[in-house]
């Protein structure tokens, strides 16, 4: 008589351990490409643009430098928008100050001048455009704030289509370390997961 070999069945308790081991490496897995992801493309990540569209008015957060006025007068140059919001505390004068500098009507731009933060940044200033009954709106901001910023405004009013064409200045790679994009960077990673986490505001 040959003996044969017979295969134990395997109990319910180690199929659930072998499952949970499989789902902690699948995790794993998933949060390292994650990680590769946002260290490797974080301009692919972080920038939102919508390309050229037409739209009631253009919005200009604080933040930067001049770079964010200087696009948005770019921007109602090319008649993507005849009137601008400029939104911050601090800032919404200086790039209102950039704005007629560069060109554009005292008349066509209005200010929000108490948010300090994005969050704020869209909850102020969507009060204002409610106020004026205007549907559509161009988010300009820092490309590598683009996401959340946009992100926040949809949260806040999905009632009005927002879309977003943001600055490129420190784009490049090479520009990274001498104008100190790196920090923008991590930071930006730690606003949009906190934002997610305490405001519901999803960046995807």
């Amino acid at each position: 008589m040959t003996a044969g070999l017979s295969l134990a069945p395997i109990s319910k308790r180690a199929l659930w351990k072998r499952w949970h081991f499989w789902a902690f490496l699948g995790a794993i897995g998933a949060f390292l490409l994650a990680a590769c992801g946002c260290y490797f493309f974080p301009r692919q990540i972080l920038t939102v643009d919508s390309g050229p569209v037409k739209a009631d008015v253009l919005v200009v957060l604080g933040g930067g430098s001049t770079e964010r006025p200087q696009r948005a007068a770019e921007l109602f140059k090319s008649s993507e928008a005849p009137l601008i919001v400029c939104t911050g505390f601090g800032d919404a004068g200086d790039n209102q100050a950039c704005l007629t500098n560069s060109g554009v009507p005292p008349a066509a731009i209005l200010l929000e001048s108490k948010s300090r933060t994005t969050q704020e940044n869209a909850q102020f200033t969507i009060v204002m455009l409610h106020a004026r009954h205007l549907k559509s709106a161009i988010i300009v901001t820092s490309w590598y704030h683009s996401r959340r910023a946009l992100a926040c405004f949809e949260h806040y009013a999905p009632d009005i289509k927002f879309y977003s064409r943001p600055s490129y200045v420190g784009y490049p790679r090479s520009d990274w370390k001498s104008k100190g994009i790196n920090g923008y960077i991590k930071a930006e990673y730690e606003k949009l997961l906190g934002y997610w986490l305490c405001y519901g505001i999803c960046p995807l």
